[in-house]
């Protein structure tokens, strides 16, 4: 059995030497002068040998400890050598390396807009938790910043940050990476969040007025007509800033939006109107030799900033708990309901909302079309004759057919 003493005073030789401790922990004196630990032990059939550090940065007392440590997981039927592999791998997957690697999968199939706000999100996080190994982050390390969002008057921001971290935390358990999710520990540890709704004109008289202003808005000629397309195909905004000539077929008034950018991740149809192909027409002289439909004027490989519709409708005097872009969604939705009696599926559909048959399957792009079409040129007609003053004349209730 070794001593303190006997360790500090063991000199090198011409050759390697061990000093056997008990319980088969021994030092290796190198010729070099290298003091080395080892523990010798049996898994299944083999013979092997661990390495526990170098003295003196690892003393026998700290030694011994290790050997039982070591002793202790062999005797739960696990080989330490693979024990302390996988403790090794599991280290180096940081919160932010499994994060990365979370998004790389997603980007193909998500939404550019989304996804950003997804990276965004996660991102914030890696100040605290980002070099931390995914397996080992705890329910408090998360709920302190969650906590400093929601503090900043942020609580759907906080709950929709914890959501997406959860989504990183169960992508690393199937991988092999982690063991839990600290997540689901934090259901209820922030402030009920109430839902909130994009503010929407739903008033057909005055939706009637919105669209006058919008015709008689002074902007920027791509800006002008993006703001005039956007209440008659009524798709979210991100995906009308980011629309492409080669997805337009003016002819056969049919927009194909890839599934990559849609919220959804599947392709989605939106049938034009004579009146959309008409501003798109009138646009085409000045964007139509360009990939994008909408492209910022500042720099024509990007598009309109995600700001623009909306900066357009407070200078058109609607503010921001009055009118959004994303709230023409609502409009049309309401409306085409209530006054014009269409039938929701039809409506839902075209919202690129998940609606399924009576099986139970979801519906393919092409469901519908020629009804979702008939749809679209009757809300573009109605809407023309609210700019023009027209009675509102409710058909709910009746004909329920597009």
């Amino acid at each position: 059995m070794l001593t303190d003493v006997a360790v500090r005073n063991a000199k090198p030789r011409e050759k390697a030497y061990k000093l056997a401790d008990e319980r088969a922990l021994y030092l290796l004196v190198m010729p070099t002068g290298g003091k080395l630990w080892r523990l010798d032990y049996r898994f299944g059939d083999k013979r092997k040998t661990i390495s526990l550090g170098s003295y003196p940065d690892v003393s026998l007392a700290r030694a011994r400890e290790k050997r039982d440590e070591a002793r202790r997981v062999l005797a739960d039927g696990i080989d330490p050598l693979a024990q302390r592999k996988a403790d090794k791998v599991a280290t180096a997957e940081t919160f932010r390396t499994v994060t990365e690697e979370f998004l790389a999968q997603r980007q193909p199939i998500w939404a550019p807009n989304h996804y950003d706000k997804v990276k965004a999100r996660l991102e914030w996080l890696y100040p605290y938790i980002g070099d931390r190994p995914v397996s080992a982050v705890q329910a408090p390390e998360l709920l302190g910043p969650l906590r400093a969002i929601e503090a900043a008057g942020k609580g759907e921001t906080a709950a929709r940050t914890r959501l997406v971290a959860g989504q990183v935390f169960r992508y690393a358990i199937a991988a092999g990476k982690a063991q839990h999710d600290p997540t689901t520990a934090l259901r209820g540890a922030l402030a009920p969040v109430k839902p909130g709704h994009h503010a929407a004109v739903t008033d057909p008289k005055a939706f009637g007025a919105l669209l006058r202003a919008i015709d008689g808005y002074a902007g920027e000629p791509v800006s002008c007509a993006a703001l005039k397309l956007l209440p008659l195909v009524f798709v979210r905004p991100g995906e009308l800033r980011l629309a492409e000539w080669a997805e337009l077929d003016l002819d056969g008034a049919t927009w194909a939006i890839p599934g990559r950018r849609m919220k959804t991740g599947t392709d989605h149809i939106v049938p034009l109107s004579t009146q959309a192909v008409a501003i798109l027409r009138a646009l085409h002289p000045l964007t139509g030799n360009r990939q994008l439909v909408f492209p910022s004027l500042r720099s024509r490989g990007r598009p309109i900033s995600e700001n623009t519709l909306n900066a357009a409708l407070r200078r058109l005097g609607y503010a921001k708990d009055a009118m959004t872009g994303h709230g023409f969604r609502a409009s049309a939705r309401t409306m085409l309901d209530e006054v014009l009696g269409v039938r929701v599926e039809l409506i839902e559909h075209q919202l690129a909302h998940a609606v399924r048959d009576p099986l139970g399957c979801a519906y393919n792009r092409t469901a519908h079309l020629a009804e979702r079409r008939k749809m679209m040129q009757k809300w573009a007609d109605y809407c023309d004759g609210l700019k023009a003053g027209a009675e509102v004349v409710s058909l709910r209730g009746r004909d329920r057919r597009a």
